[in-house]
């Protein structure tokens, strides 16, 4: 267990000035209105006595009462921000979620991975009303360091419209809910009314005037007989793409030597265009009489996502029109011959000098030449292709609970799930077919599908203490397959020209092959066993026991013990021990993949990512994966004082063993090369490193969250005030050769050790005004992930503000502005030239600046 005292007082200091900044503030207003001082506030006491179904399954607790922190953040909440994706607005109300944008970061585009106390994107176990939701097909092979190789749900494809509340769970809960819950649990709640509903239309434009993003919501609930209810939500959005660039110093060296072709900037930095983004959901419930109901829920989601990629420089960029250097170290340009019997002669020894375009040899033997042939012809500029793809995602669950005669509660649910993802690129090349490429292709898919039967039961005993013993048990199947299915033929065909250098696929992410493709299955069992029961009026003590197998690596069974002690009528001490796991993925063990990454050089190479077990990964150290293993404390304090002040501070410390990740690069040789085309991969020529998944490091993380609100009378209306701050410290303990240093880096110092929001929420009448002011501490970049390191990347303090009016009873309208003041973090001025990218890309404010959106909403 590492030793970090001295910074954990630093932070506990922070923690407890700004828990006295609010506790002063309440102790004054309760002061200047000590005629009020004893009376409850009753939108106070409902927003404190929300009920959580996670974390228990005993009788529900509130916030307050729970043994491990958790959040409940409402409908309202929601609303009241000027994001619309799930990530982010998770990122706004919960003090240790974060998330980055994703400029340029291959399937990360698509599927933004977000972080949950310092920890991977697929340590988070994410639940739809109390049940497993199914992970997202898209692996973030480029995930910032932190989330490399993670595999974790798509929460991007719920809308907030849909929900009733959220409950997070800031505690490991393997034990209780099985893998992927080492750092926590989001339980998102769908909505259940049988009547009313609303509808909601949403646009905002970033200050630069690029962005622009459209929205419209709506929520209906209808009565299902006289015994139930449906609930139904849609949402559709489209946004446009942003720009945050600047030209590349290779493309203003190509213009300055003539080449008017060249595009500026060359490479855009900025957030992917959003294309016809909906997303559906459905909630009934059914009344069976004799204490007992039927449930059904389900979704249905798609969206198109297009985002920028690294510009080919038409000089050097290898296997289109890198031809080597010569002794001198002159750049040499690559040209093909044609004629099939290599009768061209076609010149191997054409310098590009400042522009190959006016070099006479290339006019005369190249572009007037009908043997000869060199992209510059059809690409006289380079090319920068557009990356993306269509996400669709679906669900079912359904099952029926209740409670039988003797006390035992019951709950039996089959719950299906299916997320699959259809890669695009376009204005790219295959080189190897030459003149005869097409320039739009599609790569190939992946799909995943889980399938899951859940059998839970609780039953009450008696035993003498203060409060019934609550056991529950219950059995888990889940089924899982990872498919991956073959791209168009022009993706992956190996044209004539491979055999003289020129690259093989869709440059920048090639096509899978009928031979690489394939379908993964496998299956597991749980039982585990949950005691809670108060056993003194004051103090309540749970544990949890969970047993695994699965079929494809073997078993594992975890514990979990939490105590809440109420010491004093305000004060009350929680904790918690827990065991956990998290199985390693379908797609991280079979995924065969190439992606395009910055090298250290500052040319592009392609990275292939091949299954452990392959010989060449076995070769450079690839093993058969293993679960990851974590040991978790959590300790806190629950503060509810009269005056309506409601504090909750929590420690928390997990040690993570054998985490997986993507090793960093590792350069192939030539022999390497030729064993991969010995296994039937074609591609292989075109191959500068390779990647595998690996079970090679071990961290520590810990932190202190602190969560605090109370409301008050001023100014003729009423304002809640609520502050969120999170410290999280992580270290990597041991890592082997496979990691680089600089991912070390990023996996301790990318997300910021300190972040906290303050926000006054203030009603008046038919008025409401909300001011939200975020900090972000300062965290340390790799830039482009090719060992660029960024040393500081300042800590940023923005402004959220909101500006609400009620038109009428039903009707209301807001403006509002997300990062008000237009803040941007430190311009990147040591590598923006390699790249064109003004800002650190990993940056947690964003990079592209101030936000206004304006919504109307009606509701019935």
């Amino acid at each position: 267990m590492k030793t970090s005292l001295s910074l954990l007082t630093k932070h506990v200091r922070q923690v407890f000035a700004a828990s006295a900044a609010v506790s002063l503030l309440a102790s004054n207003v309760a002061f200047a209105q000590q005629n009020e001082e004893n009376e409850t506030d009753p939108d106070l006491e409902e927003r404190y006595e929300q009920i959580a179904v996670v974390g228990t399954r005993a009788a529900p607790r509130s916030v307050g009462e729970s043994a491990v922190p958790i959040d409940i953040i409402s409908d309202e909440e929601f609303k009241s921000q000027g994001a619309t994706d799930m990530a982010s607005m998770m990122q706004t109300v919960v003090p240790s979620f974060n998330v980055n944008d994703q400029p340029i970061n291959d399937a990360s585009t698509l599927v933004r991975p977000a972080n949950l106390r310092g920890m991977a994107s697929d340590h988070t176990l994410v639940l739809v009303n109390g049940k497993r939701r199914h992970r997202s097909a898209v692996i973030t092979f480029l995930g910032g360091g932190l989330s490399d190789g993670a595999q974790g749900p798509d929460i991007s494809v719920i809308p907030a419209a849909a929900l009733k509340q959220v409950e997070v769970l800031r505690d490991g809960a393997a034990a209780q809910y099985g893998s992927d819950a080492i750092a926590g649990v989001i339980n998102f709640v769908l909505k259940d009314a049988d009547e009313g509903g609303s509808f909601e239309a949403r646009y905002g434009s970033f200050y630069e005037g690029d962005g622009d993003m459209v929205q419209f919501s709506g929520n209906v609930g209808m009565p299902l007989t006289d015994a139930g209810f449906v609930n139904v939500t849609a949402e559709y959005r489209t946004a446009d793409p942003t720009s945050r660039s600047v030209q590349r110093d290779d493309a203003a060296g190509l213009i300055a030597g003539g080449n008017t072709a060249v595009a500026d900037p060359a490479q855009i930095w900025g957030s992917p265009e959003i294309k016809d983004d909906i997303k559906l959901f459905a909630n009934l419930g059914l009344d069976l009489g004799n204490d007992s109901e039927a449930y059904l829920f389900g979704n249905y989601a798609e969206r198109e996502v297009e985002g920028g990629f690294y510009y080919r420089n038409p000089h050097n960029r290898g296997g289109v029109n890198n031809g080597g250097i010569d002794e001198d170290g002159n750049q040499l340009l690559l040209v093909g011959d044609l004629t099939g019997d290599m009768s061209g002669n076609c010149p191997t020894d054409i310098q590009v000098g400042s522009n190959v375009l006016e070099n006479p040899r290339y006019i005369n033997e190249v572009a007037n030449n009908p043997d000869c042939f060199a992209f510059n012809e059809i690409l006289p500029g380079g090319f920068t292709p557009r990356f993306g793809g269509t996400v669709t995602d679906m669900s079912l669950v359904f099952g029926t609970r209740g409670e039988w005669v003797n006390e035992i509660s019951y709950d039996v649910s089959v719950n299906l799930g299916q997320n699959e993802i259809e890669y695009a690129i376009s204005n790219t090349i295959n080189p190897s077919l030459g003149p005869d490429t097409p320039f739009e292709f599609a790569p190939g898919k992946y799909i995943q599908s889980e399938q899951t039967l859940d059998i839970d039961l609780t039953k009450p005993v008696d035993v003498g203490l203060y409060e019934p013993v609550y056991v529950s048990g219950g059995f888990q199947y889940r089924h899982e397959t990872y498919e991956s299915k073959a791209g168009d033929p022009d993706s992956y065909t190996i044209g004539p020209l491979a055999k003289q250098g020129f690259g093989i696929g869709s440059n920048g992410f090639p096509g899978l092959a009928p031979d690489s493709q394939g379908e993964v299955s496998r299956h597991n069992i749980a039982f585990y066993l949950d005691v809670e029961s108060y056993l003194t009026e004051t103090f309540m003590l749970a544990g949890a026991l969970r047993y695994e197998d699965f079929s494809d690596f073997g078993n594992t069974t975890k514990g979990k013990i939490a105590f809440r002690w109420q010491a004093m009528e305000s004060i009350a001490f929680r904790g918690a021990f827990s065991t956990g796991f998290k199985a390693p993925t379908l797609g991280q063990s079979n995924v065969r993949n190439v992606t395009t990454a910055f090298g250290t050089d500052g040319r592009l190479i392609d990275r292939a990512t091949l299954p452990p077990t392959d010989p060449v990964s076995q070769l450079k150290g690839g093993e058969q994966l293993t679960p990851e293993e974590s040991e978790s404390i959590t300790f806190g304090v629950v503060a509810d004082f009269e005056n309506g002040l409601f504090i909750t501070a929590d420690y928390y410390h997990i040690e993570l063993t054998d985490r997986l990740s993507t090793a960093s690069g590792i350069s192939l040789t030539e022999e390497d090369i030729q064993t991969l085309l010995a296994q039937g991969i074609t591609d292989a020529s075109s191959f500068s490193e390779i990647s595998f998944f690996t079970n090679d490091f071990d961290t520590t993380t810990e932190g202190v969250d602190v969560v605090a609100n109370y409301s008050m009378e001023m100014l003729g209306g009423d304002t809640k005030f609520s502050l969120a701050y999170n410290w999280t410290d992580t270290t990597v303990d041991e890592a082997s050769d496979n990691i680089s240093s600089f991912r070390i880096r990023m996996l301790e110092d990318n997300l910021p050790s300190v972040r906290y929001s303050l926000t006054a929420n203030h009603t008046n009448g038919d008025w409401r005004v909300l001011g939200r002011l975020n900090y972000y501490g300062s965290i340390y970049e790799d830039h482009l992930d090719s060992g660029l390191p960024i040393e500081n990347i300042g800590s940023e303090m923005t402004l959220d503000l909101e500006l609400g009016y009620d038109v009428s009873e039903n009707f209301s309208v807001v403006l509002g502005a997300k990062n008000a003041l237009d803040e941007y973090p430190d311009e990147n001025t040591q590598w923006k030239g390699i790249a064109g990218s003004l800002y650190p890309t990993t940056s947690p404010i964003g990079i592209n600046g101030g936000f206004y959106y304006v919504r109307g909403l009606y509701t019935f």
